[in-house]
């Protein structure tokens, strides 16, 4: 004999309710798959192409012709200095499927043989390549290439045409996008020019003296009318020496210049010690290898620029 089991109302109940919750689950799960999948469906099919640079502001440049279109990231961090940089492991771990590598040349990047070393299948641009650089006078570095050509507008011009051209040979495709972001900025920094070449005619002729550590303002001077002075050519603090400090104090004070200056990346003790024996005043630090956080007074190339032009005029123009 089959037993049939009689369910009480209570029972009954509370099987619907169950079973209204799981419908409801179901529903629930059957509309996020749907939503995933859509998701997936929106989403590219590729990653942008990914571009490396030796140092923070060549990244500036690149990412003003790249737009939208590539992410472009540096080597180097803000702060750090370029020319004797001890690269990581970490720094070879970020060319994995980088497409490109931008380099500024001119012997700037003295480690960058090395680094190239462990990126032989990435291509590499040299920036510089077809500008006539600014040679190195009177010292044990006479006769060498100034790197710092990105320190005039007027030549950053040039490295806007070589970043165009290496992403145009990289992204065909991509051709028209990066001509119309390079025409764009080029128009910027056109302006910028005039308003840097404003700024500097505004100091009289016989105070237009720049005096910093390193001589990194030797293409700024030469297209702005303007005489340079330093504690060493090129590289870093390390090429400080008596002889130097003696003659850069002697500039000073033949010359009667008001106010002396320093670099971000390097130390400024010994340019202090000049401006006390000079009887100068230091003036700031500039920017120059290296872009400032984004909360400083030069998280871009523009604004690097605007900030050192306005330390030169304040320290450069008589107080009243």
């Amino acid at each position: 004999m089959v037993y049939k089991k009689k369910y009480s109302f209570s029972d009954l109940i509370y099987k619907k309710k169950k079973l209204i919750s799981l419908s409801i689950f179901l529903a629930f799960n059957i509309l996020y798959l749907t939503a995933c999948v859509d998701k997936k469906a929106d989403k590219p099919s590729y990653e942008k192409p990914y571009v490396l640079t030796t140092f923070t502001i060549l990244a500036d440049l690149a990412r003003n012709v790249a737009g939208e279109r590539l992410e472009v990231k540096s080597i180097t961090k803000p702060g750090a200095e370029i020319h004797s940089y001890k690269f990581t492991p970490s720094d070879i771990v970020k060319t994995k499927g980088a497409k490109l590598i931008l380099e500024n040349g001119l012997g700037l990047e003295a480690w960058i043989s090395k680094f190239m070393m462990n990126t032989a299948e990435i291509p590499k641009v040299k920036l510089t390549e077809g500008i006539t650089p600014l040679l190195i006078e009177g010292d044990v570095y006479a006769g060498k290439p100034n790197p710092h050509a990105w320190m005039s507008p007027k030549r950053a011009m040039n490295y806007v045409d070589k970043i165009v051209d290496a992403f145009i040979k990289m992204d065909p495709d991509g051709a028209l996008e990066y001509r119309a972001n390079a025409s764009t900025y080029k128009a910027k920094l056109a302006s910028l020019d005039k308003e840097l070449r404003d700024s500097l005619s505004s100091i009289s002729k016989e105070r237009r003296f720049l005096v910093t550590c390193e001589g990194a303002f030797s293409y700024l001077a030469n297209d702005y009318g303007m005489k340079e002075g330093y504690l060493w050519p090129v590289n870093a603090e390390s090429q400080v020496t008596p002889k130097r400090m003696v003659n850069l104090i002697r500039l000073i004070k033949e010359n009667d210049i008001p106010t002396i200056f320093c670099e971000s990346t390097v130390s400024s003790k010994a340019q202090m010690e000049v401006a006390e024996s000079s009887g100068a005043v230091f003036g700031g630090t500039f920017y120059v290898d290296s872009l400032s956080g984004p909360d400083g007074p030069a998280p871009t190339y523009i604004k690097l620029l605007r900030h050192n032009v306005r330390l030169i005029t304040e320290g450069l123009t008589p107080k009243l």
